[in-house]
């Protein structure tokens, strides 16, 4: 699922310019993003804990820019939340998410409105959120490693014997 690319577009941008299969393909992903979250956070969450393999599993099916997408989307529905923090809706407010209304001026973004606890909702943010900051970052082990331009290869030594 993480070869279909988000788009951030809505549905009338799409249908002007000719491009409603991939809006329609996105919007699914969207959705079936918004239900692996769910299931992550619900199968992940034990002794008031929720563990970290919740945000890699669903990074790894859908990728960092779905996941974004869905969760800053799914912060901006809930913004009058207090259980949602100050951190994470200022974060929602950086990812562009265009509004996307109906016919009937209801927004189609609510589909994929992550419906678990917002606190929990807020904690799988937050660790996806650490989780691509771990990645940006090296390693302790990556920065004491030289750099391959600053390796000298071997100096050749004649070898000449002893008398």
């Amino acid at each position: 699922m993480k070869e279909i690319p988000v788009y951030k577009y809505p549905g009338t941008y799409a249908e002007e310019h000719d491009e409603l299969p991939v809006y329609r393909a996105s919007t699914k992903v969207n959705i079936a993003c918004k239900e692996a979250i769910e299931a992550a956070i619900r199968d992940h969450y034990h002794d008031n804990r929720l563990d970290a393999d919740a945000a890699k599993q669903v990074i790894s099916q859908f990728g960092y820019d779905r996941v974004f997408h869905v969760l800053a989307n799914t912060v901006r529905h809930m913004d009058w939340d207090g259980r949602i923090s100050r951190d994470n809706k200022a974060w929602a407010q950086t990812i562009p998410v265009m509004e996307n209304p109906d016919a009937w001026g209801a927004d189609r973004n609510r589909y994929f409105v992550v419906g678990s606890h917002p606190g929990l909702t807020d904690l799988f943010l937050s660790q996806v959120r650490k989780e691509k900051e771990r990645e940006k970052k090296p390693s302790v082990i990556e920065k004491l490693k030289p750099a391959p331009d600053a390796v000298k290869p071997p100096v050749a030594h004649k070898h000449t014997q002893e008398r």
